[in-house]
């Protein structure tokens, strides 16, 4: 299974010069598979591009995307990383949403497709990565 990164579907869903590409052909990869998931938390960054559910809903219904549940054992580990992140001076004021991600993907053992790879290889280093 492969957790979907809100990055790479957002080059898709907003047609990205840069990065659509990318993403377009790796994503198609992971659907192809029948492999592609998103929790909560991804779903609720992709929920900033749009006015309601609906119509985020509307826009992924094209993807056979599987809904994941977070799970509870990714909690302490999101929260360490963070800790570990703080230390070394990082800004941010809460864990969520990468560490989060982060820890869900190593938690259950899924790859995580993202753009965003030098944090999740940093705290994560265990989770397999699909990246640029």
């Amino acid at each position: 299974m492969v957790l979907v990164d809100a990055n790479v579907l957002l080059d898709i869903l907003t047609d990205d010069p840069k990065w659509r590409s990318w993403s377009e052909e790796k994503l198609l990869a992971v659907l192809e598979a029948d492999q592609a998931a998103v929790n909560p938390i991804i779903y609720a960054e992709l929920g900033t591009a749009y006015r309601t559910a609906r119509e985020l809903d509307r826009a992924l219904s094209g993807w056979p995307v599987q809904r994941l549940h977070l799970p509870y054992e990714a909690a302490f580990p999101a929260a360490q990383a963070f800790r570990r992140y703080k230390k070394t001076g990082g800004q941010r004021r809460s864990p969520l949403p990468d560490f989060y991600i982060g820890a869900h993907a190593m938690a259950e053992g899924l790859t995580l497709l993202t753009r965003d790879a030098a944090r999740y290889r940093t705290y994560f280093p265990k989770v397999k990565l699909i990246s640029p």
